[in-house]
C-alpha cells in the first residue's frame, strides 16, 4: 500500500516503485514514468527528482539537474527512446543499465561522473563485473560504455551541462580470431546433410551458401523464397528477448484482491524487421541449392524450417543443432556464425567481386565485408604469393 497521496509501492522483489505522470496523451490518458530503489526514502527522492526534472524540461530548464541522480536522468532517456527504438534494442540497453550500469553509477549525482569514474567504472566491470563477479568482456563494457555517452549526449542537446566529454573514456578490444571452416571441414559437413536432407539440415545449408544469419534462417517463410527467380528474399530476423523490463509492467498484486498474479515466462520470441535498410536483401540461390529446397518442400506457406504458421524454431534451437552436427562430422567445435564467415571467405576464394559479396551479406559497406568476414585462407595467400615467381630470376 502507498501513503495517501503519493504513487510508492512496494513490490514483490523488495524494491520500492514509484510512479508519476510523465505526459497525457491527446486524449486525456496518462502516461507514467517510473522510478525505483531499495527503500521508501530513497524512492521517494528520486521521485521528486524526476518530477522536478520533468518540469524543468518542459520549462527550458536544466540547469541544476547536474544535482539529480544519474539514476534518474537514465530512467527518463529510457522513457524517451522507448517508443522510438526497437524492443530488442531497448531491451539491450535497458539489460546493459540494470546489469551493469546502474549499480556503478545509479546513485551518483550526474555533476559527480568525471572522466576519472567513468574511467573507474570501466575498470571496475572488466575485472569484477557481471554475475559471479569475474569480469565482462571488453565487448560488453564498450556498450556499456556507448550508451552512457548516449544518455550524456541526449541531455547536452537539451542545454544540460555534462561534466566531462564521454569521447575520451576508451575500452580496449582486442580482435577476436573468427572461426571459418575448412575446404575439408566443409565438405564433410555437406556430405554429411546430402544423405540426411532433414529441413533443418537444409537450413544450415542455405546458410553456409547464402550467408543469411541464423535469426534470419529461422524468421525465414516459405513465400520469402521465389523458385521461378532462384532468389531468396530476407526481411526478417526472430530473436527471444526479455519480457519483463524497468517500467512495463507493475510487479504488484492485484490491487484489494489479495491474489498474486500467476508467474509470467521472463522471455519471449519476436519476429521484427532487420536494423537497418541495407540488412533487407534480396540474394540469388545456387541452382544445385534451389533443387535441394524444393526436394523437401512440403508447404506453399509458413516458416520455412517448419511449413507452419504457428509453430517456428527458434535460434538457439537451431545452434544447438547445428553444434551436434558438428559432432557427428567429428568437426572441431564452432558457433553458428562460422557458417556465414565461412560463406564470405569461400565467395572471396572464388573471385567475387567484393561490391557484390558485401550486398549478399547486408553490409552498409564494402569495408564492413573486407575487414569483419573476409579471411583468405593461407592457400589462397600462397597462390597469389605465387604469381610473383616469374618475376624472380636469378639464373
Amino acid at each position: 500500500m502507498s501513503k495517501r497521496g503519493e504513487n510508492i509501492y512496494k513490490r514483490k522483489d523488495g524494491r520500492w516503485e514509484g510512479r508519476y505522470i510523465k505526459e497525457r496523451t491527446a486524449a486525456g490518458k496518462a502516461v507514467y514514468g517510473y522510478v525505483y530503489a531499495r527503500s521508501y526514502k530513497e524512492t521517494r527522492l528520486k521521485l521528486q527528482n524526476a518530477v522536478q526534472m520533468m518540469r524543468s524540461a518542459s520549462a527550458g530548464q536544466l540547469e541544476d539537474g547536474r544535482q539529480m541522480y544519474f539514476g534518474t536522468l537514465a530512467e527518463n532517456w529510457f522513457g524517451h527512446i522507448r517508443p522510438l527504438t526497437k524492443e530488442s534494442t531497448y531491451r539491450k540497453y535497458w539489460n546493459l543499465w540494470n546489469s551493469y550500469i546502474r549499480p556503478e553509477l545509479g546513485e551518483m549525482r550526474f555533476a559527480e561522473i568525471t572522466q576519472d569514474v567513468l574511467e573507474a567504472c570501466c575498470k571496475a566491470m572488466l575485472v569484477s563485473g557481471g554475475q559471479e563477479g569475474t569480469g565482462l568482456s571488453a565487448k560488453t563494457v564498450s556498450d556499456a560504455l556507448s550508451l552512457i555517452r548516449n544518455i550524456f549526449r541526449y541531455y547536452a542537446g537539451r542545454k544540460l551541462p555534462v561534466p566531462c566529454d564521454t569521447r575520451t573514456v576508451m575500452v580496449k578490444q582486442s580482435t577476436k580470431e573468427m572461426r571459418i571452416l575448412s575446404m575439408k571441414e566443409q565438405q564433410a559437413l555437406c556430405s554429411y546433410i546430402y544423405m540426411d536432407l532433414s529441413i533443418r539440415n537444409v537450413g544450415v545449408l542455405l546458410c553456409l551458401f547464402t550467408g543469411i544469419r541464423v535469426g534470419e534462417v529461422c524468421a525465414l517463410r516459405w513465400e520469402d523464397i521465389s523458385f521461378p527467380d532462384k532468389t531468396v528474399h530476407i526481411h526478417r530476423t526472430m530473436q527471444r528477448i526479455q519480457v519483463d523490463c524497468g517500467g512495463s509492467s507493475r510487479d504488484t498484486d492485484n490491487a484489494g484482491s489479495g491474489k498474486r498474479r500467476a508467474r509470467e515466462p521472463r522471455t519471449k520470441i519476436i519476429v521484427t524487421t532487420l536494423k537497418s535498410k541495407c540488412s533487407i536483401r534480396t540474394i540469388p540461390i545456387p541452382d544445385e541449392l534451389l533443387q535441394i529446397i524444393e526436394s523437401v518442400r512440403g508447404a506453399a506457406s509458413g516458416y520455412f524450417l517448419t511449413g507452419s504458421e504457428k509453430r517456428w524454431v527458434e535460434p538457439r534451437t537451431m545452434q544447438n543443432h547445428f553444434k551436434r552436427l558438428l559432432k557427428c562430422c567429428a568437426i572441431e567445435d564452432a558457433n553458428y556464425h562460422a557458417l556465414r564467415h565461412t560463406f564470405a571467405t569461400r565467395c572471396v576464394e572464388l573471385g567475387f567481386d567484393v561490391k557484390s559479396l558485401s550486398e549478399i551479406l547486408g553490409h552498409a559497406s564494402v569495408n564492413i565485408t573486407m575487414n569483419r568476414y573476409v579471411h583468405p585462407s593461407m592457400q589462397l595467400k600462397q597462390a597469389n604469393m605465387q604469381r610473383l615467381s616469374e618475376m624472380i630470376s636469378w639464373n
